[in-house]
């Protein structure tokens, strides 16, 4: 299992099917939620996640296809856009300081 310290997560990127989107309003919100953490947040397609992401964050059902395309990355999979119990925990440790795992 991937595992990484949040004070060295300086890149998520949030992944979908064409990198347009639900990418987009996910990124916004994470944006928004950690704008005082120094962390960069960017959409891309699934097949597209860049080299220097820390932590990849995709709907469940591109979790594989992320995993494909980058894996040895730490790959946060989602049910819904907005609410969601891992994005939620994810904000969480990045805020409070501890080990974000895949």
């Amino acid at each position: 299992m991937a595992s990484i310290e949040s004070k060295d997560i300086h890149k998520i990127v949030v992944a979908c099917d064409a990198g347009m989107g639900s990418s987009v309003m996910l990124a916004t919100q994470l944006r928004k939620q950690l704008k005082d953490q120094n962390v960069q947040v960017e959409h891309t397609p699934v097949n597209s996640i860049p080299a220097d992401a820390d932590v990849v964050v995709c709907h469940a059902g591109l979790a594989n296809r992320a995993r494909a395309g980058a894996p040895d990355k730490v790959l946060i999979p989602f049910q819904v856009f907005i609410g969601d119990p891992a994005v939620t925990r994810l904000v969480s440790t990045i805020k409070s300081g501890g080990t974000v795992n895949a």
